[in-house]
């Protein structure tokens, strides 16, 4: 498991990177609330972007997109409430949630970046 968790975080870390490179500031990592986790919480502009980072090495169990099922949008929603209670400088902000899916393409890491991937319900 600590293998498969440090995996986690080089692609939270590699993800990070990419998104800062293309103007967006981090605000905090790996938020944890007892609602769940957000990998990722960082400005765009003036909004708060909530990212959710997924990494699938092999397809055949789908993209990294595809494994942020409504259960875990769910989790991701309820955290970043709990987020925006705690952290109230941030809770007039407009907020989006977004995915970044990586995996491999021809030998190559490919980050998919899907802005609004979901909507709070």
């Amino acid at each position: 498991m600590p293998h498969t968790r440090q995996q986690g975080s080089d692609w939270e870390t590699a993800a990070e990177s990419f998104l800062q490179k293309r103007g967006l500031k981090s605000v905090t990592r790996n938020f944890y609330s007892r609602f769940g986790e957000i990998d990722l919480v960082m400005l765009d502009g003036a909004t708060l972007v909530f990212i959710e980072v997924r990494y699938r090495s092999n397809r055949y169990y789908g993209t990294g997109a595809a494994s942020v099922t409504p259960v875990k949008q769910r989790k991701v929603v309820s955290a970043a409430k709990h987020f925006l209670q705690r952290k109230k400088q941030f809770a007039m902000q407009p907020c989006r949630f977004d995915v970044i899916s990586i995996g491999k393409e021809n030998g190559r890491t490919v980050m998919n970046w899907i802005r609004s991937a979901f909507e709070a319900a």
